[in-house]
Order: structure tokens, then C-alpha cells, then sequence
């Protein structure tokens, strides 16, 4: 599925993903589950289970903008700790020694030691020069977990067009599971870009993962 431009601009794709394969998964638990309730309700079965789903993902939207503001708090006050301890440390070895368990991994590999140790001192030296912002919400917080409740929600809507415009509650039912299978599918195919995997190979893969968690929550009682 292609981002829109609210989770492009405040989330990294590997957020966006995992929002919209929750979404999806979500909506698959409840529709493959749903043929014994609409085998016995029929069209009333059928609304009861697209409202269900919507309200599900919508809660579940809701929680997701919910846990992304927390860790936007979790992460900078993580970031405010470390600088004081910076700003705190007895020396100048100590205090690149902490900047570096923060950035070697991110670095390792694109810097030389010499180069990275240059670099980690200019950041303590403007550490302890600067002043600790204080940890708040922003803009950009609120409209992140925004694009979290977003994808999140729109991941499920596809689902529930086909009970919108069919009167066959069990065609619906199983057009809905086809539209569902293919945008696991798509989503893996699509993400397939921000890496080197290939994307037809990635895009099954996303579809047959998606089925063995599916599968794993029904029979677990999800």
C-alpha cells in the first residue's frame, strides 16, 4: 500500500509498515474467523462483523497514536539522560566513551576509529555547551501518532467495502478475504524498495507470515 503523505513526512517506513500489517492482520483475524456467524445470521451477521472490524481497528488506532506518543516521550528523555551524564562524566574519555555506545553501531561501519573519536568529541564538547531542551510534546508528535491511527484504520477499511455493495453475505465475506490477501501481498512488495529484497519474494513472504500469525491468533483464541 502506498503511504500517504501525513505517515510519509512523520514516520520512517519501518513504522508505517508495521502499522499497516497490524491493521491488516487485525482485520484478517476477525473476517477468517467469521464464517459460522454469518452462516447462522446471515446479513445481520455479516453488518454485525463490519462493525466489529471497523470498531477493532479503531480502538486499536486509537491505542497505537497512544503508544507512539509514549515513546517519543521514552526516547528523548532516553536522549536527556545520556546528555547529562555527558555533561556529568569525569572526563573527556568517559564522556566519548557514552557517546559512542550511542552511535558505533549507527557508525561502525561508514567511519574509522580515528574519524569517529574526532566526531564524538565535538559532540561532547557541544553537549557541554548547550542547554538540555525540556522533554514535551510537539507538532510533529501528534501528527505521527495521527498517521499511526491512520494506517491503522485504513488498513481495514478495503475490507469492508465488500459488505457495503454485496447482498451475498458469504460472497462478501470471501471477496473481503481476497482483498485483504492481496494487500499483504502488496504491502511486502511495496516496502520491498526501502531494502534489497526482491520485491514479488518479499511480497509472498509478507502474505504467508501474515497467514501463520493469522492462524496462530484464531487458534489461540484472538
Amino acid at each position: 500500500m502506498a503511504r500517504s503523505s501525513i505517515a510519509e513526512k512523520y514516520l520512517d517506513p519501518g513504522t508505517s509498515l508495521g502499522e499497516v500489517l497490524f491493521g491488516l492482520i487485525m482485520t484478517l483475524t476477525f473476517t477468517l474467523g467469521a464464517g459460522l456467524i454469518i452462516e447462522e445470521e446471515g446479513r445481520e451477521g455479516a453488518r454485525q462483523l463490519l462493525i466489529a472490524t471497523i470498531g477493532c481497528n479503531i480502538a486499536w488506532g486509537i491505542i497505537d497514536g497512544a503508544l507512539y506518543l509514549a515513546g517519543q516521550l521514552f526516547d528523548r528523555g532516553r536522549l536527556r539522560k545520556l546528555t547529562e551524564s555527558v555533561r556529568g562524566a569525569s572526563d573527556d574519555d568517559k564522556a566519548r566513551a557514552m557517546v559512542g555506545g550511542e552511535l558505533d553501531e549507527l557508525l561502525g561501519n561508514v567511519t574509522t576509529g580515528p574519524e569517529r573519536d574526532d566526531l564524538y568529541g565535538r559532540i561532547v564538547k557541544n553537549i557541554r555547551s548547550s542547554v538540555v531542551p525540556e522533554n514535551r510534546l510537539t507538532k510533529a508528535d501528534v501528527m505521527g501518532a495521527l498517521a499511526s491511527f491512520w494506517l491503522v484504520f485504513i488498513a481495514s477499511f478495503p475490507a469492508a467495502v465488500p459488505f457495503l455493495v454485496m447482498d451475498d453475505a458469504m460472497l462478501a465475506l470471501r471477496v473481503s478475504n481476497g482483498i485483504l490477501v492481496a494487500l499483504l501481498f502488496l504491502t511486502g512488495y511495496r516496502w520491498a524498495k526501502y531494502t534489497l529484497g526482491r520485491p514479488w519474494l518479499t511480497g509472498f513472504c509478507f502474505l504467508i507470515g501474515g497467514f501463520v500469525m493469522v492462524w496462530t491468533a484464531v487458534a489461540l483464541g484472538g
